[in-house]
């Protein structure tokens, strides 16, 4: 299934039930442990984090990963949502650009992020390039299967009804792209801010990566904890306050226009 359905979805007490249990099994683990130093406990994390939210040093790094991320993550996806739809409905073009496609999606992250920090230099522009040269395959494959499932009855209804291209794609492109969109999103969200992290972490100056390149140097595994905890608890949020709503409503929105066009 490409999609979780509204009644799939877990309700909000056991999302949170399940971080709880989480959060005991890894003071758990730390309670085995004879040195907190290799895994220190879920208080001990606590406290640092709040000093590194009190000093400002938490937050800024966050701000500047977020930065990069919604950066790469808006460019991947303006540039592989229109090349997906091209080699989708059109065969030759594929054909052609299919190898490219492959390369690009086994060509690995780190040797993508050395290549552009040499040929751009250590800075924002080459940062930013690097993910977003590796994410946009990921985004064009996902787009290019979704096209390739359009149901050729509706483009046919479409004809016969005198739709006009905004109805067309309101009514039946978007709907049937749209849960391959939130696949595109949803992964891309996920691969971006661990690249960025690799990024930050070779050939930046700030941002989680950077800091936890700082603290593994200084072997700080309770800091280490806090920003790489810190930003995954923001990506959480992102998932199910923005991805998941919308794929929901999405989800929904192709249900309907689906039905009042068949219908109709």
């Amino acid at each position: 299934m490409l999609q979780k359905s509204v009644e799939d979805r877990p309700p909000g007490n056991v999302f949170i039930l399940s971080l709880v249990l989480f959060v005991l099994f890894w003071a758990g683990l730390a309670a085995l442990k004879a040195d907190r130093t290799v895994l220190p406990d879920p208080l001990e994390v606590a406290r640092v984090l709040q000093t590194e939210l009190a000093s400002g040093r938490l937050i800024r790094d966050l701000l500047a990963t977020l930065s990069r991320v919604a950066a790469a993550f808006a460019f991947a996806m303006a540039l592989g949502i229109p090349l997906g739809v091209l080699l989708g409905r059109y065969q030759r073009f594929n054909h052609w650009a299919d190898p490219w496609v492959t390369i690009f999606m086994n060509l690995p992250a780190l040797v993508l992020i050395v290549l552009c920090y040499l040929w751009i230099g250590l800075n924002e522009v080459a940062a930013v390039a690097a993910v977003t040269l590796n994410k946009t395959a990921m985004v064009l494959v996902t787009v290019r299967q979704g096209v390739r499932t359009f149901d050729p009855a509706l483009a046919d209804l479409a004809f016969v009804a005198r739709l006009t291209r905004g109805e067309r794609f309101r009514h039946l492109v978007f709907p049937q792209l749209a849960p391959w969109l939130a696949v595109a999103a949803r992964n891309g969200i996920a691969v971006i801010w661990k690249i960025v992290l690799v990024v930050e972490f070779l050939g930046r100056s700030n941002g989680i990566g950077f800091r936890i390149h700082l603290y593994f140097q200084q072997f700080e595994v309770t800091h280490i904890l806090v920003y790489s905890l810190a930003f995954v608890a923001v990506m959480l949020l992102v998932e199910h306050g923005l991805i998941q709503p919308w794929e929901r409503r999405a989800t929904h929105w192709r249900r309907k226009s689906l039905a009042s066009e068949v219908g109709g």
